[in-house]
């Protein structure tokens, strides 16, 4: 497998976190958003929305390997595919309840800070980077109250967002976390949060997902 990504972005960095966590290899294929690498007509051809992360798999019997875009769907096929460990609870509604804090992360904080959405903010309507900062941290604010009171809610909470092993909100939250710090969001004011961050950094998949340790990082 070939793994298209760029350190700093949070949709690979969830993807690094969940192939670590099942024990997956991928050849690590850096895409520079910095000098939007991911616009040129040869990332296009692999992924014509230009957006990372893209797992290429191996090709069989002479024919060329898939191409798997976006990051939810590439962790629910490697879920699928390689179903240990779990990342999601065997019951229904706790599935549900990993999901929904997943999809809290996923839908509702990330796409509204990422980096085109950012970019339009400051070319097109001439924002600064102090209200760039302001607007990330507004929407960051928002979804991560209503995280931290899942958290405090659930009578079953362990070290990690549902229960005692890593889950796939754990793969959505790291990353956001760390967005966060890049934004200077404060993140004292979510204690359970910042405890299950750090259970989750105890860890090698999320130490070595991180942004830092990448080959392409600076």
């Amino acid at each position: 497998m070939k793994l298209y990504n760029f350190f700093r972005s949070g949709t690979s960095h969830r993807l690094r976190i969940a192939l670590n966590l099942k024990g997956l290899q991928a050849e690590y294929v850096a895409v520079d958003l910095r000098t939007e690498q991911h616009l040129k007509d040869e990332y296009r051809a692999l992924n014509p929305q230009g957006l990372v992360p893209a797992l290429s798999l191996p090709g069989t019997g002479g024919q060329p390997g898939r191409v798997l875009i976006q990051s939810p769907s590439i962790i629910e096929w490697l879920e699928e595919r390689h179903p240990t460990p779990a990342l999601l609870p065997s019951n229904p509604e706790d599935r549900a309840q990993v999901r929904a804090l997943a999809a809290l992360v996923g839908c509702d904080i990330h796409p509204i800070n990422n980096r085109r959405i950012l970019e339009y903010l400051r070319r097109q309507l001439g924002c600064n980077e102090d209200a760039v900062n302001a607007w990330c941290a507004h929407w960051i604010t928002a979804g991560f109250d209503a995280y931290e009171a899942l958290l405090a809610s659930d009578p079953r909470r362990g070290r990690y967002s549902f229960g005692d092993v890593p889950s796939v909100a754990d793969v959505y939250l790291v990353p956001q976390v760390e967005s966060a710090r890049r934004f200077k969001v404060d993140l004292s004011c979510w204690p359970l949060i910042s405890a299950v961050e750090a259970a989750c950094n105890e860890l090698d998949a999320f130490r070595h997902a991180a942004p830092m340790v990448q080959p392409d990082a600076s």
